[in-house]
């Protein structure tokens, strides 16, 4: 199994995502406290990544408490925060989660690129990524790859 946890990961068999290639982790408040309890905690060279990452936490309440390293709080204007963060940023903005982050920023056409894991599994409820009302956004598929579990990882661009 392969994942890009890890600056010096397994490359063999193609795989070319390898390395962390986050530098820069932008979460909603709830997607933040899910990770703060799973990783926080653990030890090794994924935790140390996303320990070392900053990380942009969005959140209503500009009094949300933040005690993963290198967290910073952004409230207000969402959209104005995160244009911001991309003019000035030297790499990728990764939103983990987060629906009701992306959902704010669609209408600003903040997002460049979705990378989606599509499991071959109706639910029925839960949250959604995209609500009937969101803004019109035409995507264009880039790169598509079936797994022998028959999760498509999707890698779609806006046009």
């Amino acid at each position: 199994m392969q994942a890009p946890g890890r600056a010096d990961e397994d490359l063999r068999g193609g795989f070319r995502h390898g390395g962390w290639a986050v530098p820069h982790n932008d979460l909603g408040r709830r997607s933040y406290e899910q990770m703060l309890g799973s990783w926080n905690a653990r030890g090794g060279p994924y935790k140390d990544a996303l320990n070392n990452a900053p990380k942009h936490v969005v959140s209503s309440n500009p009094a949300t408490k933040l005690d993963w390293p290198n967290s910073t709080l952004v409230h207000g204007d969402v959209p104005a925060v995160v244009a911001e963060l991309k003019q000035g940023s030297t790499g990728d903005l990764v939103i983990i989660g987060s629906g009701q982050l992306i959902r704010s920023l669609l209408p600003h056409e903040l997002i460049d690129e979705y990378l989606l894991l599509i499991y071959p599994l109706v639910l029925g409820s839960g949250q959604r990524l995209f609500e009937p009302d969101d803004h019109l956004t035409n995507l264009r598929l880039v790169e598509s790859t079936p797994t022998t579990k028959g999760v498509i990882l999707a890698t779609y661009e806006p046009i």
